[in-house]
């Protein structure tokens, strides 16, 4: 099966909530979005480019101040189908994800390698970090079930990311001190 360019219905899908400016949108990607999916800045602004040339949006320009022009992108009705169609298109296969703890990890041959409780130790603190601040944000979003209701997905999402830090937490912890108590 042929690659989707998933960066396309993810700006379909944040027009499809709000008109935005690529600033906004790369804002939302160090954040929200960034939690589970993530692109770089230079992707951004000509995917929106691409995005108009195929009349899937389109973008007004705005004065803020006395000079800054903004421009702001709107999803258009060709762009909501195209997003409707791939909201139901069958997912993919799960691609592997990069994450260098677990690649370190592979490369360690011995229990008693001193550097694997150091590792061990800045895995939990970065985890321990992400799911404070996946909590808080839980919290400023979603505190009332009215907002879980309207943003329903997202809330889903952020309730998944929770468990997942959660359960990482958990076993960098008991393996850790397993490692502490050889």
């Amino acid at each position: 099966m042929a690659k989707k360019n998933t960066l396309k219905y993810v700006i379909l899908g944040l027009l499809r909530q709000h008109d935005l400016t690529g600033y906004d949108i790369k804002k939302l990607f160090s954040c929200e979005i960034g939690d589970f999916w993530n692109s770089k800045h230079s992707q951004i602004y000509p995917e929106l480019k691409k995005l108009e040339e195929e009349h899937l949006i389109t973008s007004r320009m705005e004065i803020s101040g006395k000079k800054l022009e903004k421009t702001y992108y709107m999803i258009k009705s060709a762009g909501i189908d195209a997003l409707d169609k791939w909201l139901s298109d069958p997912l993919d296969e799960i691609q592997p994800t990069r994450d260098d703890f677990t690649l370190k990890l592979y490369f360690i041959d011995h229990r008693h390698d001193q550097r694997i409780k150091n590792l061990f130790s800045e895995e939990i603190l970065r985890h321990q970090k992400k799911f404070d601040y996946l909590s808080a944000r839980m919290g400023e979003l979603f505190s009332s079930r009215e907002n879980q209701e309207q943003n329903f997905g997202h809330y889903l999402i952020l309730k998944k990311a929770i468990l997942r830090e959660n359960t990482q937490l958990k076993w960098l912890k008991d393996e850790y001190r397993s490692l502490k108590n050889n």
